[in-house]
C-alpha cells in the first residue's frame, strides 16, 4: 500500500489534502456553533462578521474574529518560518507541521472535553489554539502546492469550477479535485454540526485525528532517497 503511494506522490498529496479540507469543515463548524460564530479556519468570514460587527447593533461578536484572526496569521507565519527553503514535496517538517496541528486541536478538543460551559477565557483560548491549528496547516499545504486545494477555503475553487465549466470558458479543467474539494468542506462542516450536538470535545477531537493520520500517512508515504551503491576498488 505504502509502495503504491510512494509512486504516485501527486495524487497521494490531493488524497491528503481532501481530508484536511474535511476536517476544515468540521472545525469552522465547532467554531462558528460553538464558540460564538468564530471561524478559525475561513478568515474571509471572519473579516465580514468583524467588519459588520465593528458597524455596531449587529450582535456579532468582536473579540472572537480578532482572536482568530491573530492566531491565524500567528500559525500561517509559523508554517511559513519552519518551512523557508525546503522543497516543495513533503519532507520531515511537513510532517513534524501537520502532526503539530493535530496535536493542538486534539489538546483544544481536551480542553473542550474537561469544561462544563464554554465560554469566557476557555472560548477564547480554544478559538486561539484552532485559529493557530488552521493558520499553520493552511501554510503547509501551500507549500505542498495541490492546485485547487488549499484545505481553508474553497471560493477560488468554486470560481475555477464554474469559470472553466461548459458555462463559461468550456476549457478543461481537473473537476473532480474541485467538485471534492468543495463537497468535503460542506461535509465536514455537517458532521461538525452533527457531532456538536453530542459534544464540543468529540467534534474537535474526531478532526485531530484526521488531521494526525494525515501527517503520518504523508510523512509513511513520502519517498525515500535512493541508496548509492559504492564498490571498492
Amino acid at each position: 500500500m505504502l509502495h503504491r503511494l510512494r509512486m504516485h506522490p501527486a495524487r497521494t498529496h490531493l488524497w491528503l489534502m481532501l481530508a484536511l479540507t474535511f476536517t476544515t469543515g468540521i472545525v469552522d463548524a465547532a467554531g462558528y456553533l460553538g464558540l460564538d460564530r468564530v471561524f478559525t479556519g475561513n478568515m474571509t468570514g471572519n473579516v465580514v462578521i468583524l467588519g459588520m460587527a465593528l458597524a455596531g447593533g449587529t450582535g456579532l461578536p468582536v473579540l472572537g474574529p480578532l482572536v482568530a484572526l491573530a492566531a491565524f496569521m500567528a500559525g500561517a507565519a509559523v508554517g511559513g518560518r519552519v518551512l523557508r527553503g525546503d522543497a516543495h514535496a513533503w519532507t520531515a517538517r511537513h510532517t513534524w507541521l501537520f502532526a503539530g496541528v493535530g496535536t493542538v486541536v486534539l489538546g483544544a478538543a481536551a480542553i473542550g472535553a474537561l469544561v462544563d460551559a464554554i465560554g469566557g477565557w476557555t472560548q477564547y483560548a480554544i478559538t486561539a489554539a484552532l485559529g493557530l491549528a488552521m493558520g499553520c496547516q493552511a501554510a503547509t499545504a501551500r507549500h505542498i502546492a495541490v492546485k485547487d486545494v488549499t484545505t481553508v477555503v474553497v471560493t477560488s475553487t468554486i470560481t475555477g469550477l464554474a469559470s472553466d465549466s461548459v458555462l463559461g470558458r468550456a476549457e478543461g479543467q481537473p473537476w473532480r479535485r474541485r467538485a471534492g474539494a468543495i463537497v468535503l468542506i460542506g461535509l465536514g462542516a455537517l458532521v461538525g454540526a452533527a457531532l456538536l450536538k453530542v459534544h464540543l470535545g468529540w467534534t474537535l477531537m474526531v478532526a485531530g485525528v484526521i488531521i494526525a493520520a494525515v501527517a503520518w500517512v504523508g510523512h509513511a508515504a513520502r519517498p525515500r532517497p535512493v541508496p548509492v551503491e559504492t564498490y571498492d576498488e
